[in-house]
């Protein structure tokens, strides 16, 4: 044995016994005296504990609760972590700089991959922190193609695994376009969605013996694939009732696992979408018309499509610098007539099913994605007392309150140099 092995061995060797030596040292927590708000069944569990083992919920009001550290909640609220969604959250640091922007490209297509530009350091992850979110569900902007790109999921710890999973689902935008006419863009996606699936099907009935003289397909193609076995999700941004009654009649057609994102004319189809179990992410604070395809905003309509037993996500799809407000979002709804455990299981348990992720809950076994609030997390004057991802505390702190302080703190020196 060499030198070179010997020492290569020896190193291996420490590296093992420092990482089983953290994974022996992390602590169990439990978080005591809380009123829990489930999103489960359970419902609001009221001076309850939760206990917390290697980042995962380890058991809910155990009898005799044992843990490496107590947190006394005094009463409390403990909800799941919020997530976020259809956004470019650490994909755009300054919309107004070019160079910071990675969100989109006019060669943007199906197999467009925006995950390898995610930046976990980007200011804007702290800040939504602030807002109680832990995860993220994040789109590109896309580019000249309906196909804008896959999705991918973080988790908003700003560190640099934060990426969960990439290529999650396949992003389209529909609608009125500038200029022709909107047809060709469903058209382009139902042609995608036949010529694939006729493609699956000669390639099942071959019977070359041969797979190396077969041919690969393509990269397109392969997340066309995904989509056809459900997989992966069609997630598509439309608006306009016609629209969204092709896009039913596309899931029935293809077995698709179909996400509407936007929706303002959902309402006048809620029934279909219902039936057929298509989820809508809804923006509740879309008030006025934008365009001729929404002309049936209103801030009733999350409300609306919960009460007919349309299963909604509240979003705040686009710009990542407002995605701190998303709990204010789900409070407007409630104020327009949503009910108030449909609005937190808009931001927690609805989108961790739409997404297939395994947070949004307070239940044994899922991640321990938990946030303690000083009181009604929809109210304006709530604040976040403490913050668990992955049952990992973490900081409060963003790149505002460290310019509130900059510039607060008292000085000699003349305004501009504080």
């Amino acid at each position: 044995m060499t030198l070179f092995t010997q020492s290569a061995l020896a190193l291996s060797l420490f590296i093992s016994l420092a990482l089983g030596a953290n994974v022996a040292q992390a602590e169990s927590l439990a978080i005591i005296n809380a009123t829990v708000h489930t999103a489960t069944e359970q419902g609001v569990l009221n001076n309850a504990t939760v206990v917390i083992e290697n980042g995962i919920i380890a058991a809910i009001n155990p009898d005799n609760p044992k843990s490496d550290s107590v947190i006394d909640a005094k009463g409390a609220t403990l909800t799941p972590g919020f997530i976020a969604a259809m956004n470019d959250m650490g994909l755009v640091e300054v919309g107004a700089v070019a160079t910071s922007r990675d969100a989109r490209d006019k060669e943007a297509d199906i197999s467009f991959d925006p995950s390898l530009a995610f930046n976990p350091l980007a200011s804007t992850i702290p800040f939504a922190r602030k807002g109680g979110i832990t995860r993220n569900i994040v789109t590109s902007g896309g580019g000249e193609s309906i196909f804008a790109g896959q999705t991918f999921v973080v988790d908003l710890s700003g560190g640099f695994d934060s990426v969960i999973a990439n290529k999650t689902g396949l992003y389209v935008e529909l609608g009125a376009t500038d200029e022709g006419s909107r047809a060709m863009g469903m058209q382009q996606l139902i042609h995608q969605l036949e010529d694939t699936q006729k493609a699956l099907s000669k390639a099942k009935k071959s019977d070359k013996s041969d797979k190396e003289d077969s041919d690969e397909p393509s990269r397109e193609n392969s997340i066309i694939s995904a989509v056809l076995a459900g997989d992966i999700p069609l997630i598509v941004e439309v608006d306009r009732a016609s629209d969204i009654i092709h896009l039913i009649r596309l899931k029935q057609d293809f077995e698709l696992d179909l996400v509407i994102v936007n929706g303002a004319d959902a309402v006048l189809v809620s029934e279909p979408l219902a039936q057929a179990n298509i989820p809508v992410v809804i923006d509740a604070m879309r008030n006025l018309p934008e365009s001729f395809d929404s002309l049936h905003n209103s801030l009733e309509n999350a409300g609306k499509l919960a009460k007919a037993g349309v299963k909604v996500a509240i979003a705040l799809p686009g710009d990542s610098h407002s995605v701190y407000a998303l709990r204010y979002s789900a409070g407007n709804a409630v104020a327009n007539g949503m009910d108030y455990n449909d609005a937190l299981a808009a931001l927690t348990a609805n989108i961790a099913d739409i997404f297939h992720l395994d947070s949004g809950r307070i239940a044994v076994g899922k991640a321990a994605d938990l946030v303690l609030w000083s009181g009604d997390p929809f109210e304006f004057s709530t604040h976040i007392e403490r913050m668990w991802i992955a049952g990992k505390e973490q900081s409060l702190q963003s790149r505002q309150d460290e310019l509130r302080d900059r510039y607060l703190k008292k000085t000699d020196m003349p305004a501009a140099y504080r």
